[in-house]
């Protein structure tokens, strides 16, 4: 392998020659081989954002050439495209504050604009020029926020607006169908299937709303706070206008935020945004259970529902079809449950004037946001757009259930009721077979009063 010297303020280092990286990202590449665990590209990319603006507001001010300007915005664009992904090479565990991410963003931008500039420019420096006016300690939680609230809204938020668009559909498909409810497991009284999916839509709009009113406040950045949120070495209002200048790239209204200190030493922000993803991972851990318990058989279980056969169940068991789907959901719910403590541990390690668990909070949460919006898809896509109610299952279950007993209630009292329901299971009758044998009602009343029709 080709190398070449590359410089820093410990001397010397043998980088590989091919590679855009620098000095720096060569030393944390040796340094820290642990895992397999490479910084996010959603993190390099808001990176790139961020240096992009930074190097524009750095212009306005007078402190960076126009020629180094369009270097490092055009070497962003490119970053931003796709084209250098592979010259990010850093793990998550190395320092905790992200410096040499930061320094390796830094070190491909000033390699790769020097090769734009020119003949006769000064050359541009990483530290000097495409990290003007900031510091790690600014910089990434920066694009902590920036990669987080990107991926939440062109990621995880129209997938569950598609699943929500689909569980409406079901809803009016299903909306005169009676079942059986069930509470504690146990046999209850009827609704319609569409009443049963309406609870799973809210549940996902609900989470939905949350995750976009938490988000709002990972619109406030640490820019311009530089190394310890006084500002040092970066002009008066350099936060503002990076915040503004990123508002017209993205689209999104990001803004400086009011108190730098917070912002270095603190992602309570972030803990809030995970906390409403981890209401949402519950939920679609419910409603995956709801669908594998009510798709189960198909002989000896509800078998209420049945569910795309997307693959062959079994090894060794010929015909046998799995709730795949579901149990890949719950399997990710499963781990962002685990990432949110993570995080939250991660977030009460801020010391002093900064936090230095910033990589493993911002690898949690994204892998979270990737995780969630994939198997979403998935689960809609494979799962419930197939999704079809067994009716007349359905409606042998609400014949025979004992539960309808409970409209007799209202005229017999709750006492005669229960016995009812007490003699029909110990004599194995029908409910309107006990109720005329007890004496309580007559075969008109019963017709009457108890129609599940009526009681949803």
């Amino acid at each position: 392998m080709k190398e070449r010297i590359e410089r820093d303020s410990l001397g010397e280092v043998r980088v590989p020659a091919d590679k855009y990286w620098g000095a720096q990202t060569e030393r944390s590449r040796n340094n820290f081989k642990i895992g397999m665990e490479k910084m996010p590209l959603e993190l390099i990319y808001a990176y790139a954002q961020l240096k992009k603006a930074a190097a524009i507001v750095n212009y306005q001010c007078g402190k960076l050439s126009e020629a180094k300007k369009e270097a490092i915005c055009r070497t962003c664009d490119e970053i931003l495209a796709g084209k250098w992904d592979e010259h990010f090479p850093l793990v998550v565990w190395q320092t905790g504050s992200g410096t040499q991410t930061n320094m390796n963003v830094n070190e491909v931008i000033a390699r790769r604009a020097n090769e734009m500039l020119p003949e006769g420019e000064n050359r541009i420096h990483p530290n000097d020029d495409v990290n003007m006016s900031q510091s790690s300690n600014d910089t990434f939680p920066t694009a902590m926020h920036i990669a987080v609230y990107t991926k939440l809204q062109e990621h995880l938020l129209p997938t569950l607006e598609e699943l929500v668009h689909t569980l409406k559909e079901k809803e009016k498909k299903y909306e005169r169908t009676i079942k059986i409810g069930r509470t504690h497991l146990q046999d209850a009284t009827p609704l319609t299937f569409a009443q049963e999916i309406s609870g799973w839509r809210v549940m996902l709009e609900k989470s939905k709303e949350m995750i976009q009113k938490a988000s709002e406040h990972i619109l406030d950045l640490a820019i311009g706070g530089t190394a310890a949120g006084t500002g040092l070495n970066a002009p008066d209002g350099f936060g503002e206008k990076v915040a503004e200048e990123l508002r017209k790239q993205t689209g999104y209204p990001f803004r400086s935020s009011h108190n730098k200190f917070h912002a270095l030493t603190s992602h309570d922000e972030i803990v809030y945004v995970h906390g409403a993803l981890k209401a949402l991972a519950a939920d679609v851990m419910k409603i995956a259970n709801d669908v594998r318990w009510l798709a189960s058989g198909p002989r000896a279980g509800l078998g209420e529902i049945t569910i795309p056969a997307n693959e062959p169940g079994s090894s060794i068991m010929p015909g046998k079809v799995n709730p795949t789907q579901s149990e890949a959901l719950t399997m990710v719910a499963v781990q962002v449950f685990g990432n949110d403590a993570a995080i939250g541990f991660a977030a009460s390690q801020g010391n002093f004037e900064l936090n230095v668990f910033k990589p493993v909070i911002v690898y949690n949460v994204l892998q979270s946001i990737q995780l969630l919006g994939d198997s979403i898809r998935s689960f809609h896509i494979h799962c419930i757009k197939g999704l079809e109610a067994n009716e007349e299952k359905m409606k042998e279950y609400v014949d025979r259930s004992l539960m309808l007993v409970t409209a007799l209630s209202p005229h017999i009292g709750y006492d005669k009721a229960a016995e009812i329901a007490k003699q029909a299971f110990k004599e194995g009758l029908t409910l309107k077979e006990a109720a005329i044998k007890t004496g309580y009602v007559t075969m008109e009343q019963y017709d009457q009063w108890v129609n599940p029709e009526k009681m949803i």
